[in-house]
């Protein structure tokens, strides 16, 4: 799945066009790295999400095409530093 498409599904950022010009913007590191929007998601990952004054980052745990609101937070698991 597309990262751009994978921070919408999950819900860690609300609108695909923002996570886009994130990735645009070089705001979003995987695996610490700059990722384009096009990367493609795997289990195991670590995103980097550095949107307003606290950073973000999180470890892919799975990759589905559609979550609820409900089961978005399983996807992912946060990751304190």
């Amino acid at each position: 799945m597309r990262l751009d498409k994978y921070l919408k599904v999950s819900r860690l950022i609300k609108r695909r066009t923002v996570a886009n010009e994130a990735c645009d913007g070089e705001r979003i590191l995987v695996n610490g790295k700059v990722a384009r929007a096009s990367y493609a998601v795997k289990e195991g990952d670590r995103i980097l999400i550095q949107l307003g004054n606290r950073p973000l980052q999180v470890e892919v745990l799975s990759v589905t095409e559609y979550a609820t609101k409900e089961t978005a937070g399983t996807m992912y698991k946060v990751i304190e530093e």
